[in-house]
């Protein structure tokens, strides 16, 4: 088996991952399930992802550390899951597509729309 290297990455990689970690969301927006689900709806608009089937959000989490809504939106071209964190008003964000995309466009717009006040993202380049 060939492993690649850092420096023999090709110019566009096979799929891009966005982790985006959102501190001190509004409350008011990430216990909401239809905002949520409109969150998705503009997100998917925004970066041209085609969604495919219904957004699901379900509340979980008998521990009170993880309570919260969870969401997964299958796209076209992968996967858009997030978790939302009560206890910590904490949005942990995750956007998977092999179709190429802005992943700044991403944060500058999830910061905006959960009203975060600090983020942490990594982006990882899957080749």
């Amino acid at each position: 088996m060939e492993h690649k290297k850092n420096g023999d990455r090709t110019e566009e990689p096979w799929g891009l991952l966005s982790c985006i970690d959102l501190y001190d969301c509004d409350p008011g927006i990430i216990r909401d399930a239809q905002k949520i689900k409109q969150f998705v709806i503009e997100l998917c608009d925004l970066i041209e992802m085609k969604r495919y089937g219904e957004t699901q959000v379900v509340h979980f989490g008998e521990e009170e550390r993880v309570a919260g809504y969870s969401m997964t939106q299958l796209i076209e071209t992968s996967l858009i899951s997030a978790h939302f964190a009560n206890l910590t008003n904490t949005t942990y964000l995750d956007v998977f597509s092999c179709k190429q995309y802005d992943p700044d466009t991403v944060i500058a717009f999830a910061k905006k729309y959960f009203k975060a006040k600090t983020v942490n993202s990594k982006v990882v380049r899957r080749e």
